[in-house]
């Protein structure tokens, strides 16, 4: 596989942030977008990449993105959607927060919440929840993993069973057109429906970007959940799939300008 050098520049770009765009890019080389376009057209095919809106993201199977890479792509977009879906949350509420860098998004915009008990697997949303003095804070026991700290396997899901709580706020590594939520780790997949099976409402948290991924690990049905927090569906295939499942679908570009200082 021989890629030229700005082929060569632009898979480094991607390995180091985990996305590119092509404005960027044309402007880095000096070259015109649609010169760019062939370009990512040209990896994507090969599998190295994976296209979205204005440009590509780093291409995915059967292992994940390291995790520091994953908190820097759409890191704007996961902002917005921690708020809106904190916004859906009222005070004085339990839920269950899983592994991911969007449910840390969430975690941050919940610190102005009262009265909160949050259970969760996720070492950097316990670390996040402990500046809400408002918070009683749970952390499920388990196999650490230190890449990400998360907290999985069989020990880490009976201990999910102990309670019922109000929400579930659960990412996913990537999604399918025809609902499918997917993973990477069957560990932690194991988690994640004990948390979805012990929640009167989920809430799924999840950019654009994750329809572009592939992950071999099954989840759950989008069905399962009961609203989904994205930035966009661009996809009218799962957009149908949500109907016809009673999804609500918040969306950031129709919904921010409505969030405001959670009222009592």
């Amino acid at each position: 596989m021989i890629l030229s050098f700005r082929q060569q520049e632009i898979m480094d770009a991607a390995r180091e942030s985990g996305r590119v765009l092509v404005d960027d890019l044309a402007s880095r080389f000096q070259v015109t977008p649609q010169t760019i376009r062939r370009d990512l057209n040209e990896l994507c095919e090969r599998g190295m990449l994976a296209r979205v809106h204005g440009g590509a993201v780093l291409a995915s199977g059967i292992e994940n993105v390291g995790y520091e890479t994953r908190r820097v792509i759409a890191a704007d977009e996961k902002n917005e959607i921690g708020r809106l879906c904190a916004s859906e949350i009222p005070h004085n509420a339990s839920l269950f927060m899983n592994i991911g860098t969007t449910t840390e998004a969430v975690a941050r915009a919940l610190l102005g919440h009262r009265n909160l008990l949050v259970i969760t697997n996720n070492l950097n949303v316990a670390n996040t929840l402990t500046q809400n003095p408002s918070c009683e804070i749970i952390v499920a026991g388990g196999l650490l993993r230190r890449s990400d700290g998360g907290l999985v396997g069989e020990a880490t899901a009976e201990f999910v069973k102990k309670f019922k709580v109000d929400y579930a706020v659960i990412g996913a590594s990537a999604m399918d057109e025809d609902g499918a939520l997917l993973d990477y780790d069957y560990r932690e997949v194991r988690v994640a429906q004990a948390i979805i099976e012990n929640a009167r409402q989920v809430f799924l948290v999840a950019d654009r970007t994750k329809l572009s991924r592939s992950a071999p690990v099954r989840i759950a049905h989008i069905s399962q959940v009961s609203a989904l927090f994205t930035d966009e569906v661009n996809s009218p295939r799962l957009s149908q799939v949500c109907t016809q499942g009673g999804v609500k679908v918040f969306c950031t570009a129709n919904a921010m300008t409505r969030i405001s200082v959670l009222q009592d």
